[in-house]
């Protein structure tokens, strides 16, 4: 007959002694541990894989509102280049020029603040950062207009779905200024991508600045989540896919939305927030960059 032996007979009494006087680390010193963890991770995502934007403006109305929030994909573009119709940050260039008004000079706390934030990437951009939706990549030909639309590579383009309010047909083009909805024809140069704003009335972008390096993008506006009530993806336009590839060089591969990659991402800032919320009962307070018009 096989005796059956108590777990604990068969350890070592030193490690059986050790494991019952084991005690579990009490919250006031797990808090700031987990808290700790959360700001290495947040750091890790916002270097490589997300980061939060706030929206300042009203260059892309409708599609985003002033005080937006929107999560920003910057990997997905280490493995493709932008395609047409996708919403873009980037940084500008010499000619760009940012319309926002420049804030005073912030205290020491302030200057600390920023410095935290931007480390998580929830502090105030650049003064070079914006955001635009992508009409033309490198060898499109943009123009406008045929009867007030933008055309693309000799199509005409329905971005009735987006544009919410067109700057006037009937001024003539200015190289310097972005006030009249026609401008010469541009042949985007390689390694760029020709951008405008949703709101072509107040949007200052490639019209007058010019094209924009895709080096400089930081990666693709993919989702709003806030405020919860316009809580949505952002995908691209059936306006886009009227363009054969065919009349583009060089073809884009075909966008899938929302985007699987910031899906994926995302789940890493959440588990992280999760895991200090089960420990210390008070939800974490977001703060997001903010982008220039």
């Amino acid at each position: 007959m096989v005796q059956m032996l108590d777990e604990d007979s068969t350890v070592d009494p030193w490690r059986r002694r050790s494991r019952r006087t084991r005690r579990q680390m009490p919250l006031w010193q797990e808090l700031p541990l987990l808290l700790v963890v959360a700001f290495c991770l947040a750091v890790l995502i916002r270097t490589f894989l997300l980061q939060a934007f706030f929206i300042p403006s009203g260059s892309m109305e409708n599609t985003l509102l002033i005080g937006d929030r929107v999560l920003v994909n910057k990997v997905v573009y280490d493995v493709r280049d932008p395609v047409r119709g996708e919403v873009v940050v980037f940084r500008g260039t010499d000619k760009w020029v940012a319309q926002e008004v420049q804030e005073p000079e912030p205290g020491l706390l302030g200057k600390v603040g920023r410095t935290l934030g931007d480390l998580v990437g929830v502090s105030r951009p650049g003064e070079k950062d914006f955001i635009k939706r992508v009409i033309g990549v490198p060898g499109d030909r943009v123009r406008c207009c045929d009867n007030g639309r933008v055309v693309v590579n000799g199509v005409p383009l329905d971005e009735s779905a987006y544009v919410s309010e067109d700057s006037p047909d009937k001024l003539p083009p200015n190289p310097k200024e972005c006030r009249s909805r026609q401008f010469t024809e541009v042949v985007v140069p390689p390694g760029q991508i020709f951008v405008m704003g949703d709101h072509r009335l107040v949007s200052q972008d490639a019209r007058c600045q010019g094209p924009v390096p895709i080096d400089n993008v930081v990666g693709r506006a993919f989702m709003i989540v806030w405020p919860s009530e316009r809580w949505t993806t952002l995908p691209v336009p059936d306006t886009f896919a009227n363009l054969s590839p065919a009349n583009a060089a060089p073809a884009a591969p075909a966008p899938v939305d929302p985007d699987p990659v910031g899906g994926i991402v995302l789940v890493l800032p959440l588990t992280a927030a999760l895991s200090v919320l089960a420990r210390s009962g008070r939800p974490p307070r977001v703060r997001q960059r903010r982008l220039h018009p």
